[in-house]
């Protein structure tokens, strides 16, 4: 067994998965042995996964804790300025060698019995390991170098760390693709992020329902009254679709237009986002050009689990993490540039009310994904339905489309490795 890829998982030989993307079986929401497998064949699987920012490694022993799936990991900044992952488990009996989302330290000394790890995840010291007075202790041909937690290979974009559990993941560049480096570069190249603040939020629902949620631009005006009252975002303004050739990653961009307002596609669509709703401080959408461009919406996400945001000049990464069938914790983390203006850093503090928990815009998306956990319940053997667009997971310049939660379940599908069959 190759012990960075780890154990595989039992084939799912009873699971077929529909030809068409057009059609999404329910008990992939509801089964735990999907779940697992979802562990084993993606999350510890040939993918990349967010780990936290450069950032918030700035000095040498600064450190974080985080997550790849369900696996506790530990990354580090080394006196070399390098940067570094393991899986934050004592070899020795399991527990966590570190407790604090984040620190700052020389070394880790697991709290259990003393076993003392580098910050590069060495195994440096083990307490009484010659035991005392000759008697008791490890066998003599106990060796340090052969114990210790595993080590994750890693890739910083713009910032971003990115880990993996496999060997047989590829580069980064690969892997993200040329569309999708240049968006997360537009937002996040040649400037330095600072962390403004972080919330994480737990989710009533399979983890796979808020991805489906973030590449899903067709909800975005619809079920987010505030988007569509304050013209943040309207399918009838300029934008597009990006969606990458595995179908795993995805660009949704907008750009902000004023005369979209007085249109009368949204007044014939009786939905609940039209409505007679103001600000009491309307400056709080008083922005500034982020890049130099006028494009004021884009969502960007990477196959499994990571999101970036920009929407107005609010700044984020998120996180999304499965904690069971049924549950999910989404970190949060908010950014501004230690280029911005005192008046920039205002505007961007105002704007983190728009997303998050309790965003004005995002609210709602906390709770969806439980009404449709709650919905699907007892219809495991029935399928959603995703025509919206057509039945392709590709690129495109309308946002009236589900291109993107497509692509994100042909992805989905190739990585599981389920038998496709007609329905």
């Amino acid at each position: 067994m190759d012990r960075l890829n780890g154990p595989t998982a039992p084939p799912l030989a009873d699971r077929l998965w529909p030809t068409s993307l057009s059609q999404v079986p329910y008990w992939a929401f509801q089964d735990e042995d999907v779940l697992r497998a979802e562990h084993d064949r993606l999350f510890h699987g040939p993918y990349w996964s967010y780990l936290c920012l450069e950032a918030e490694l700035a000095q040498p022993g600064d450190y974080c804790t985080t997550f790849i799936g369900e696996q506790p990991v530990l990354v580090t900044r080394d006196v070399d300025g390098e940067v570094y992952a393991f899986e934050n488990r004592c070899a020795h009996r399991g527990a966590l060698i570190a407790m604090a989302d984040h620190g700052h330290a020389k070394d880790f000394t697991c709290v259990y019995h003393a076993w003392t790890y580098n910050l590069q995840g060495d195994l440096t010291a083990v307490a009484f390991q010659d035991g005392i007075g000759g008697k008791g202790g490890m066998p003599p041909e106990f060796c340090l170098s052969a114990h210790g937690p595993r080590k994750l290979r890693l890739a910083t974009v713009n910032g971003l760390v990115f880990g993996s559990l496999s060997n047989d993941v590829p580069g980064i560049e690969e892997y993200l693709g040329e569309q999708v480096l240049e968006k997360i570069d537009r937002v996040l190249g040649g400037r330095t992020p600072v962390v403004l603040g972080r919330f994480t939020q737990k989710l009533p629902n399979n983890w796979k329902l808020y991805v489906e949620n973030v590449k899903d631009s067709y909800h975005a005006s619809i079920l987010h009254l505030f988007f569509t009252t304050f013209g943040i975002n309207k399918l009838s303004q300029r934008g597009g679709i990006i969606v990458d050739e595995s179908g795993g990653h995805h660009v949704s961009y907008s750009a902000i237009d004023r005369t979209a307002d007085t249109d009368a596609d949204y007044s014939q669509q009786n939905i609940r986002s039209e409505s007679e709703y103001s600000l009491v401080d309307p400056s709080m959408l008083d922005g500034f050009s982020e890049v130099g461009d006028d494009v004021t919406l884009q969502i960007l996400s990477v196959f499994p689990g990571f999101v970036l945001q920009q929407i107005q000049n609010s700044v984020a990464v998120r996180q999304i993490l499965p904690r069971a069938v049924d549950s999910t914790t989404l970190n949060w983390t908010y950014l501004g540039f230690d280029s911005d203006t005192e008046a920039q850093r205002l505007t961007r503090l105002k704007q983190s009310n728009l997303v998050g928990p309790a965003g004005y815009v995002s609210m709602e998306d906390g709770c969806i994904g439980g009404f449709v956990q709650r919905g699907i319940a007892g219809a495991g053997h029935e399928f959603a339905t995703l025509q919206m667009g057509g039945d392709q997971a590709v690129s495109s310049e309308s946002r009236v489309t589900e291109a993107s939660v497509r692509g994100f379940w042909k992805a989905y599908r190739d990585g599981m490795g389920f038998t496709l069959e007609d329905q």
